[in-house]
């Protein structure tokens, strides 16, 4: 990673659900046909999406995995204008346009949801299941050792927590393609993932980092609930922090200089591939809708989960 410093409950059944044809095949259930401008603020967003006839908002139903609909569209991708701390392969800003509408998970990949579909559960934050000090000291922990594994038990997710559970981490980019191809899903691009990430806006963060973004400013060293944070103007939570995110693409340092413009795939090889978006352990400045990291597709790490994509 190169930071610097080293299912929800639904709401009732919209009737245009009812009576408009889903579009979708059988994969998923309609959760909310037309769009909630409380969620999707930015009304040409809205209007986007409508222009697609696909429902808004559905739930995988093999998974249990809530997805929102995200309209093609165009962006400027790479360094926002004044970021200072945007790094070099972050240039040049370019403008990138996708011509396909497709579903972004709304929460990053839970443990549970990880779990039903690779029968494992790798995460740190989930190691340690004992209820207190005194149950880990009676089967022969010392009272240090106790104290160190309670302490790196997630809490328990929030009232309000969306998603209701904390995300999967420590996952190779390997075990997330894995996790996709079984579930029907796939990883987002790097462009779909900072298109869907900054929601139609061209500064770092769409909103202050602590309201939206579980950093090193205040996620006391741990991972928290999905969906306890801000949401942004397409109704995604933690495109920000919490865990960095696995996208599809290899990384390259210099690929923007020739990226394409239409659809960018990513380079056709490397050695290493993205994750975006910061997490728990970085900085507020690393919490950026342009910031790359770059790491061996086999690292895991309690820093790194991911978010599935689909295509209608």
């Amino acid at each position: 990673m190169n930071c610097k410093g080293n299912p929800p409950s639904s709401p009732p059944r919209n009737p245009i659900a009812e009576t408009r044809p889903s579009g979708i095949g059988s994969w998923a259930q309609v959760i909310e046909a037309d769009v909630d401008p409380s969620v999707v603020t930015d009304s040409a967003l809205r209007d986007a999406i409508r222009a697609t006839g696909l429902p808004w908002r559905v739930v995988d139903k093999g998974t249990n995995i809530e997805m929102l609909l995200i309209p093609s569209g165009e962006l400027v991708m790479g360094k926002s204008k004044g970021d200072s701390e945007a790094n070099r392969d972050e240039l040049p800003a370019h403008d990138v346009k996708l011509t396909k509408a497709f579903y972004l998970g709304r929460y990053e990949v839970t443990q549970e949801q990880y779990a039903a579909i690779a029968k494992a559960i790798p995460s740190w934050f989930a190691k340690f299941k004992a209820s207190s000090v005194e149950a880990l000291m009676k089967d022969g922990d010392t009272k240090v050792e106790a104290e160190k594994k309670v302490s790196s038990v997630a809490p328990p997710p929030a009232p309000n927590a969306k998603g209701r559970e904390w995300p999967v981490e420590q996952v190779s980019w390997a075990d997330c393609k894995a996790f996709c191809k079984k579930a029907g899903f796939r990883l987002p691009t790097e462009a779909e993932w900072e298109y869907a990430c900054r929601a139609g806006t061209r500064t770092p963060s769409f909103w202050a980092v602590d309201a939206i973004a579980w950093s090193s400013n205040n996620s006391n060293k741990r991972t928290h609930a999905v969906g306890t944070k801000l949401a942004n103007a397409l109704g995604l939570h933690d495109m920000i922090g919490n865990v960095s995110e696995w996208v599809n693409d290899w990384y390259g340092s210099t690929y923007y200089s020739t990226s394409p413009s239409v659809n960018p795939p990513g380079p056709s090889s490397g050695t290493h591939r993205v994750s975006r978006g910061g997490n728990w352990y970085c900085n507020s400045y690393d919490c950026r809708a342009s910031n790359r990291s770059y790491v061996n597709p086999d690292f895991s790490s309690s820093l790194v989960g991911f978010r599935v994509a689909r295509t209608p």
